[in-house]
């Protein structure tokens, strides 16, 4: 029988509900968004990106729900058992932006700069060693006022939260972003109806390249506590996919660039990524 309602699992924050609107607007049936309190709701705590996604999985295989959205970039590299990425809209901007001030040059020295991403900080702290990374969490929104608060004198975000909702816009950083950084990912059941109905949502160019930015993750071995970037583009009929590896402090990093996310990790592994990354992990 063709699917006629769908039940989509979301987080309750403001990105996380204008994320799975987006979902729910692309589909071509009518949609109920279910929210779900997860992990990483209750306690902001570094920890495993499953605290932001587990919650979603476990009602998508219990039958709660038929499909989960979630941003990308907070999937682990290993799926929940008899599940898969079923779609994925088309790609937002995936940069970092700068909201503070006109560019990470024109900071004054000492400046405060708020991220929680251990990823940002050390690209932070490399091209400018002598400001201050603050620890900041939160919502969007939640951080945004953190700084009109005073706590920072300036932010380092992602640009695609900051559209979806309508919020205004920093200045691009020269940054390789996150894995999945701008990319919606909707979750069903390997094999169900929902997960052919999903389909509809998917953007096949933003599919590859999320397949590459997490083959890529995969291959290095990262995870939540390595600095770690990636982003695959189209360039013609082919990919670029970039990579940054580095350590929190800034102290020590590489970049590369290969046309697939395994060459990509191959490249950088051989250039010492793995020691890399374990000193990281040590050190977070």
């Amino acid at each position: 029988m063709p699917v006629t309602a769908l039940r989509l699992g979301t987080r309750a924050s403001a990105l996380a509900l204008a994320q799975a609107r987006a979902v729910a607007a692309l589909l071509d049936v009518e949609c109920e968004l279910v929210e779900i309190t997860t992990a990483g709701d209750v306690d902001r705590a570094r920890g495993d990106k499953s605290r932001w996604v587990g919650a979603l999985e476990q009602a998508l295989l219990a039958g709660d729900i038929d499909l989960a959205v979630h941003s990308a970039k907070d999937v682990p590299g290993a799926l929940a058992d008899g599940t898969v990425i079923a779609a994925t809209p088309r790609r937002a901007n995936p940069v970092d932006v700068l909201v503070g001030d006109v560019s990470l040059a024109a900071v004054r020295e000492g400046a405060r700069v708020g991220t929680s991403a251990l990823r940002r900080r050390a690209q932070v702290l490399a091209a400018r060693p002598d400001v201050s990374v603050v620890e900041l969490r939160g919502n969007v929104d939640t951080r945004l006022a953190k700084r009109a608060a005073g706590e920072v004198d300036v932010l380092v975000l992602a640009a695609a939260g900051l559209e979806r909702l309508h919020r205004d816009g920093g200045r691009h950083l020269d940054f390789v972003p996150a894995p999945g950084q701008g990319v919606i990912a909707v979750q069903a059941r390997a094999g169900s109806a929902a997960a052919d109905a999903a389909r509809a949502a998917d953007h096949p160019g933003t599919h590859v390249c999320l397949d590459e930015e997490r083959a890529a993750v995969r291959l290095l071995g990262a995870s939540c506590n390595t600095p770690v970037g990636v982003l695959a583009r189209r360039v013609g009929d082919g990919l670029v996919v970039c990579g940054f590896a580095g350590l929190p402090d800034g102290s020590a990093w590489l970049v590369d660039q290969a046309g697939s996310g395994e060459a990509l990790a191959r490249r950088m592994l051989a250039a010492g990524a793995a020691e890399l990354l374990r000193e990281a992990e040590a050190i977070a």
